[in-house]
């Protein structure tokens, strides 16, 4: 009963999609060419987005030229204490997408979000994510303070978690809380990052009543990967609560 449920609101979606494209038929975010079923990339362009490939990090992301065969830690990464497991974005730095996350933050294109989601799946695709998919693990956005939600009047990394669990499976589970207001990091040093971001987070009633019933781990995700200080805070938290194996899935390495 429950996939049968499943299918109709998936019938239902399609169906809303579809009229939606003769009202309003959207446009490729990248090329513009005109589009169809709620799709906000062609397949040209979705193919030619640069996913993450090996050589990278195995801690960041960090993609390496030439020929590595062992896993690595780049030297941004090497002997600093992490609080989550490793990170997996699914893209590499690129203009096209960081505009289509740029355009979903601040342009409030939410549509795009289904198509970012689909992108992050394709982290899954790392073997160190099978245990995650096995045991159900939790994809946890990264929250935003109130005062910016208020602002925005929507999170993006919840966004792209739920079109994310769409294509894996995984629950989403609104585990953490921005208690504290903190500056732009944009302008600021790894070191100045992680002081600013300390204390920011706090885990919810939510991320309560998940740990109680499963603490094996949890899947945090957010848009970009820059310096990691962001998801190490909250992968911190996580641990700190009882969360024992912390993974974060991003769309696109900065």
């Amino acid at each position: 009963m429950p996939s049968h449920g499943r299918l109709e609101i998936g019938g239902w979606h399609q169906l809303w999609s579809r009229a939606l494209d003769l009202l309003y038929p959207p446009l490729c975010a990248v090329c513009r060419e005109p589009l169809t079923d709620g799709r906000a990339l062609c397949d040209p362009c979705d193919a030619d987005l640069p996913r993450l490939a090996a050589p990278f990090c195995e801690s960041c992301g960090e993609s390496f030229q030439g020929a590595i065969e062992d896993r690595f830690s780049c030297p941004n990464c090497h002997n600093l204490p992490l609080s989550f497991n490793f990170a997996r974005p699914a893209t590499m730095r690129d203009e096209r997408t960081l505009d289509m996350i740029h355009r979903l933050k601040y342009g409030r294109k939410l549509h795009l979000a289904r198509d970012l989601g689909r992108l992050a799946a394709g982290a899954f695709a790392d073997e160190r994510l099978a245990p995650a998919l096995t045991g159900n693990w939790p994809l946890v956005p990264v929250p935003l303070h109130r005062g910016r939600f208020q602002h925005r009047h929507f999170n993006q990394a919840e966004e792209i978690a739920n079109a994310l669990a769409r294509h894996v499976g995984l629950p989403v589970v609104r585990a953490l809380g921005r208690v504290r207001a903190t500056e732009h990091q944009t302008a600021l040093s790894r070191a100045q990052r992680m002081e600013n971001l300390r204390g920011a987070f706090t885990l919810t009633r939510a991320g309560r009543h998940h740990l109680d019933r499963d603490s094996a781990g949890a899947i945090l995700v957010d848009d970009v990967l820059t310096t990691g200080s962001t998801v190490n805070e909250c992968a911190k938290t996580l641990r700190r609560a009882g969360f024992r194996e912390i993974c974060v899935v991003t769309v696109m390495r900065g």
